[in-house]
């Protein structure tokens, strides 16, 4: 099984790859609202957020048209996350959105975040608690290192359902790294692109991390 990531522009890396070289790509890329992750701390105003470095382009515009068009050209199914705010980018309806329903309560964070994907199935939700310091999963906490960070566990539902075994899988915009975990867990080859140097290398803290947690299991 191979894990492999890449300090690096993503719409430059994506052009060494041949056609269709991927089975699935399941992305996060940013959504250009300004949520870069410096001003996290003072947009909660029901609970305390946490706040984070700013992350490269701080969030101010969505992927490129040129993006798209190499992640399609290289991937044959696609899971882009948060396209609810540039989907005039995407060229291709779908019935297939994924709902992750994050059961925040009374907060004035989204209650939902919204996945195109280039399945034709129907529209589908996941209910997995990430409202702050509370998780859905808080016997085994995970520790959060990027402001847009995802659990594990909502990737590993998305491979569970929408991946086929030895089926390749990339992820543009690595950010935390929860993808590439959950990858690995899943027994899936993954390659993952991160233009920011500080969080490309939290990531691989937080992977190696968990495989030498594993292993001592």
């Amino acid at each position: 099984m191979k894990s492999e990531v890449f300090n690096t522009d993503c719409v430059e890396a994506m052009k060494a790859y041949p056609d269709n070289y991927f089975e699935l790509a399941i992305v996060d890329p940013p959504y250009g609202i300004g949520e870069d992750g410096s001003k996290n701390h003072t947009r909660g105003k029901l609970a305390v957020a946490k706040n984070y470095k700013s992350f490269s382009g701080q969030d101010k515009e969505p992927p490129s048209h040129k993006y798209f068009e190499e992640l399609i050209r290289i991937s044959k199914n696609q899971i882009i996350w948060g396209a609810n705010h540039f989907i005039s980018r995407i060229p291709f309806d779908s019935p297939c959105w994924i709902v992750w329903d994050k059961i925040n309560g009374e907060s004035d964070f989204a209650d939902c975040e919204l996945a195109y994907t280039s399945f034709k199935t129907s529209v589908r939700k996941l209910e997995w608690k990430w409202a702050g310091m509370l998780q859905q999963n808080m016997k085994d906490k995970e520790n959060r290192i990027h402001p847009t960070q995802k659990p594990v566990a909502l990737y590993r539902w998305l491979l569970q359902n929408y991946a086929k075994p030895n089926d390749k899988i990339l992820d543009t915009h690595l950010g935390s790294g929860s993808s590439r975990i959950a990858a690995y867990m899943e027994g899936f080859d993954f390659t993952g692109f991160e233009i920011d140097k500080d969080y490309f290398n939290a990531s691989i803290k937080r992977f190696n991390e968990y495989k030498l947690q594993t292993k001592l299991l």
